[in-house]
């Protein structure tokens, strides 16, 4: 979307809920519906001329000090409040810090328990925290004890992934290009930024795979596995992100009925 489309879509947001609103005083000889701009703008300590600016869409950047507080004075719900944030591009300075990346959500868990088929959950660095039965049958008793837990580090360094995975360096590749897209929009992560450097060294083909910049969306489809007891068996891989922690990943390897 662009720039001009969501200040004229933040301007229209705060005048309806300004409209909403309650008035402090109410009268009964009142036509304004809702709070009038200068009532908002005292409510929200901001000047009215820049109340107004932001309802008409003008190039203006409110502060997220700003922004808390007319969410404030509208009395937001936290998802309105979140969608004001997200139409000004701003980060809201009283959000909750995420929670850390090793806790993985409790309903993810509670999906992946359910499962009978091979499920398992990776955090944003792609290291697996969660995983059922049939995921540890299929991968051969990994994660095991002293086992890579991140999903890369086995792909990549682990003989067991290179003898399980057919056509190894092309799998390994994809996975690289998807791990990319999720890596766009963890730039300034410590842990996501570690990893990589550490990958570069421990994989001749990771460093050599993301010097090329290949990006490439996580789309599932068929996966095949040369597994040692079951033979060549495949499944269509699905990912999800649960919804209060977009920052994980559920997959989920259905058998392929083809």
């Amino acid at each position: 979307m662009k720039p001009d489309e969501k200040r004229r879509l933040l301007g229209q947001f705060i005048r309806s809920h300004r409209e909403r609103a309650t008035p402090d005083v109410p009268t009964p000889r009142r036509r304004t519906p809702g709070l009038r701009r200068e009532e908002l703008a005292q409510r929200a300590g901001i000047g009215v001329t820049w109340c107004a600016w932001i309802e008409q869409g003008r190039e203006v950047r409110p502060s997220p000090e700003a922004l808390a507080r007319l969410a404030i004075a509208l009395a937001l719900t936290p998802a309105e409040r979140a969608y004001l944030f997200e139409l000004a591009e701003r980060r809201d300075p009283d959000e909750p810090e995420a929670a850390p990346a090793d806790e993985a959500p409790a309903s993810l868990r509670a999906m992946i328990d359910t499962l009978d088929t091979p499920a398992y959950g990776l955090d944003r660095c792609w290291t697996i925290r969660c995983w059922n039965d049939a995921a540890a049958r299929l991968f051969g008793g990994w994660p095991g004890a002293g086992d890579p837990k991140n999903l890369l580090r086995y792909t990549f360094t682990a003989p067991a992934a290179m003898a399980l995975i057919p056509d190894w360096d092309n799998r390994a590749r994809r996975l690289l290009a998807e791990f990319r897209a999720d890596f766009g929009r963890a730039l300034d992560d410590p842990a996501a930024n570690a990893l990589v450097e550490e990958m570069k060294q421990a994989s001749p083909l990771f460093a050599a795979e993301w010097q090329t910049q290949t990006v490439t969306a996580r789309e599932g489809g068929v996966r095949t596995f040369a597994h040692p007891v079951l033979g060549a068996i495949s499944y269509r891989q699905h990912s999800f992100a649960p919804a209060e922690r977009p920052d994980y990943k559920l997959v989920v390897l259905l058998p392929d009925r083809a």
